[in-house]
């Protein structure tokens, strides 16, 4: 099988290229060192090769925009990268057969909950949240129109070898020594392993729909922390009080996005968020690994 893999040389495209079964064969479509070198952004794609399958996995990663140009640049990767993706696979000399779309958790818009299934309503007021919810539906109309089975992920946070955003600092922190857990670090989040994703596009893509997919655990900042200490060999991180970690953040506050807190961060680090993915159990067979024990950070 031919499958279009979009965002080839970001974190989850470079593991996909490593982790999907040999029997597909993947042409690679990213800004750089792929089959296919466009900006989707900008352009629309040439795709010569008829494909039956698409993963979409490029698109603009989550962080807070200080500007209305950053901002915007969510709307300019992930709606209109996702709109001229459509309109090459239109001119293409086949349509695929399936679709399937990396979305996130974000399209909730929550900060805080406990187990959100996929029922729950897509709320999010942030500009990387909301492009994502704007993608999804392009998506899923396009799908309908052509009789492309669509299938959406909403993922969390994606554990895998060198990580890149807040885990990714998290991990260089660690190994810098300059981390430290917030009153315990007992906020539960929900992850993802890398290799459980991989895993189940085969099963997932030929079915279609719409999944939340974790490790099911949800594990803790402490335990997570330690898991990572571990593996670079060095000290369990220190713990912060909360009273310390509340100045903290209102000098953040006073010097702004440059601090590495402040009242609204601090606010989220504090609270439980975690997904439920009983949906993928039932329909799919999901039966992930545990962050804790099978997290690779290098």
């Amino acid at each position: 099988m031919n499958i279009l893999l979009t965002g080839s040389s970001g974190f989850l495209g470079r593991n996909l290229c490593q982790m999907l079964p040999s029997d597909y064969h993947l042409v690679t479509l990213s800004r750089s060192s792929a089959a296919i070198t466009v900006d989707l952004s900008t352009d629309v794609p040439s795709i010569s090769t008829s494909c039956q399958m698409v993963i979409h996995g490029a698109g603009k990663a989550h962080f807070i925009p200080t500007t209305e140009a950053e901002a915007e640049e969510f709307f300019n990767v992930n709606v209109k990268g996702t709109e001229n993706l459509l309109r090459g696979l239109q001119k293409s000399d086949k349509l695929p057969q399936y679709f399937v779309y990396i979305s996130s958790v974000a399209v909730y818009g929550a900060d805080t909950g406990h187990m959100i299934d996929e029922t729950s309503p897509l709320l999010a007021k942030d500009p990387y949240g909301k492009s994502k919810i704007e993608a999804e539906q392009l998506i899923q109309t396009w799908c309908a129109e052509n009789e492309v089975i669509c299938t959406i992920l909403r993922l969390p946070l994606m554990a895998g070898p060198n990580p890149p955003g807040n885990l990714g600092a998290m991990i260089k922190g660690i190994e810098k020594g300059y981390y430290f857990n917030i009153a315990g670090g007992k906020a539960k989040k929900s992850m993802v392993n890398i290799v459980d994703i991989a895993t189940i596009i085969p099963k997932v893509a030929l079915l279609g729909g719409v999944f939340n997919l974790t490790d099911r655990y949800h594990p803790n900042f402490d335990e997570l922390s330690a898991k990572i200490a571990k593996q670079l060999n060095t000290s369990k991180p220190s713990n912060l009080p909360f009273f310390a970690a509340k100045v903290l953040a209102v000098v953040g506050d006073l010097l702004g996005n440059k601090f590495p807190i402040n009242s609204n961060k601090l606010e989220k680090i504090m609270a439980d968020l975690t997904f439920d993915d009983t949906k993928a159990v039932k329909v799919l067979g999901w039966k992930p690994k545990l962050v804790l024990e099978a997290i690779i950070i290098k």
